[in-house]
């Protein structure tokens, strides 16, 4: 008698843990938004802030307690869009940007124009990043600046605008915090070039090959713990320059490599 195997029907459902960490994204966002439109700066970037720890954990959790799902993927690049996307151009729209409207030979438009730029940017980058990763997923690299990186560009920037801290920033400067339209020379260029980056294609190092239970040299040991020593005393301002630091390593890597490269022959 043959015997037949009963195949069992496969349960539905969604793993929480990670999924947990993911929606914790999506609140910090939110929460991002509503504090910026209030005109709370200071309470909405801890919140991208936080959404920017969820969003390093939830992966790596997944991937540590074997818990990855094609909805948790769907899910997480939905989440970083509000987090990375939205509130990010909302909040640097809502203290700076907005002033743009004062200059009527502008249009008055320029500032949302900017801002949406960044939203929309963001919304390709997050496609384009996950067409990729279908095809292959064996390129460790980012093409474009990642959407959370170009967040703390724009987040951690407003950060050092309104944050009062007794730092070495604000005794050299001499006023601290600035007002929106103090900077607005600096804040809408920034966004613009920020919103490009993400859709540029330029190649950037990810943070994914860091392995932090292995071995490393003492020189890269002794620098993690000056830039954690550094982002101690000045959190705001450390954290904004080594984003942005991190921004302008995609197109300083390609000048570097035409500048080592020999010249053709003709």
């Amino acid at each position: 008698m043959d015997e037949t195997t009963v195949v069992k029907p496969r349960r539905k459902g969604i793993y929480l843990l990670p999924n947990l960490f993911t929606t914790g994204t999506l609140f910090g966002g939110f929460f991002a938004i509503v504090m910026a439109m209030a005109g709370r700066f200071d309470a909405a970037v801890y919140g991208i802030l936080v959404a920017m720890i969820a969003d390093g954990l939830d992966g790596r959790i997944a991937r540590l307690t074997n818990t990855q799902s094609d909805f948790g993927k769907e899910y997480d690049s939905l989440c970083d869009m509000v987090a990375f996307g939205v509130a990010p151009a909302i909040l640097v729209y809502a203290f700076s940007l907005h002033h743009l409207a004062d200059y009527k030979w502008l249009g008055g438009k320029l500032g949302w124009v900017i801002a949406f730029t960044y939203t929309a940017c963001a919304a390709l980058r997050l496609a384009r990043f996950n067409v990729l990763a279908a095809i292959s997923s064996s390129n460790k690299d980012f093409y474009g600046v990642p959407s959370p990186a170009a967040a703390a560009v724009v987040t951690f920037f407003v950060w050092s605008c309104v944050d009062d801290s007794h730092s070495l920033f604000a005794w050299v400067s001499g006023r601290v915090p600035f007002a929106g339209d103090d900077v607005l020379w600096l804040a809408a260029p920034l966004t613009l070039a920020t919103a490009l980056s993400m859709v540029s294609s330029y190649r950037y190092n990810s943070f994914k090959k860091l392995n932090l239970v292995g071995r490393m040299r003492f020189v890269s040991f002794a620098t993690v713990i000056g830039v954690l020593t550094l982002t101690l005393i000045d959190p705001p301002r450390i954290l904004f320059l080594a984003f942005f630091a991190y921004a302008l390593s995609g197109p300083a890597a390609v000048l570097w490599r035409r500048y080592r490269s020999p010249a053709r022959s003709t």
